[in-house]
This record gives C-alpha cells, structure tokens and sequence, in this order.
C-alpha cells in the first residue's frame, strides 16, 4: 500500500542537483507532493525535503538510487512523530461584513493573521505542520477561496 513518506537529503550546493534529485524520483513514477531546497549552517550544502508517495519497497530503492547520486551526502527517511514540520500557506478569501469577523475568529484558532486586506477580500498567513494546515483550509472552504499557495514542507528530525 503506497503512503506519504518525508525524505532528508543532504546534497552539495551545486548547480544541476534539484534536477537530478527530481529527476530520479519522476523516473521511477513517483509523484512528488513536496520539494523544498534550501541553504544549510554549511553555504556549500543543501538540505532537500522530499514527500513522496510510495509503497515501502520502492521507496528503498528510491532511498539507494539517492544515494547513490555524486552530490548526494545522505539521505534519511523521517518517519512520523519523529521530526518537526512546517509550511507556510497564503490564502485569498472573498469576505465582507459579518463574515470578516468570523473568520477572524478562525484565523485566531489557527494562529493566522491577516497579511493583507482590501474590501473584498483577506489574504492570509500562517505556518503550521501539513496537517493543521489542511484543516484549516477545510475551514476556509465555505468563504470561497480564490488562491491558495503553499510552500511545502520543511522538517528536521527530533533529536
């Protein structure tokens, strides 16, 4: 049975590994929800977070093909309840009136605030783990969304 499995991969920040890296997972017909790649304390290395979904056998074989690759350093699998996640999410709401004020009240529940807003719409921020997140767009749904943008997940293991 395939499910969502968060990959850490340690690479050398240099050009052509983004490719490379999503290049090997689309290659064996995985899709990849999230990609994220960014600076580590070390400028000359990168630190890619990569949710996929797949059985566990081919994610070993995704998890060895990985590794295998020159600029790759390492590559672990973060398993849940093991690690710290986060994204941050940006919405467009078309509110007015009475239902500005309950959806302040959602955004207080969630921890989001108002980055922006016109007579017609709220534009709004929050960073959370993927699954809070994914609630409280279920609680955005009845005000009608009209953009949505999130940045996908960035996580670091418990130690």
């Amino acid at each position: 049975m395939s499910e969502k499995h968060t990959l850490s991969c340690l690479v050398e920040n240099h050009f052509g590994v983004l490719a490379r890296v999503s290049g090997l997972i689309s290659a064996r017909a995985f899709n990849i929800d999230s990609l994220t790649v960014s600076t580590t304390e070390d400028p000359t290395v990168s630190r890619m977070t990569i949710v996929v979904d797949a059985d566990a056998v081919k994610l070993e074989q995704v998890k060895r093909q990985l590794s295998r690759l020159i600029d790759v350093i390492e590559v672990q699998e973060l398993r849940e309840g093991e690690f710290i996640d986060r994204e941050l999410l940006l919405a467009r709401v078309n509110v007015n009136g009475q239902a500005r004020a309950e959806l302040e009240q959602i955004l207080a529940r969630f921890g989001a605030k108002c980055a922006d807003a016109t007579e017609r719409s709220v534009v709004i921020e929050v960073t959370g783990d993927t699954k809070r997140l994914d609630q409280l767009i279920e609680q955005l749904r009845p005000y009608r969304i009209t953009t949505l943008v999130r940045t996908g997940r960035v996580a670091l293991e418990k130690q």
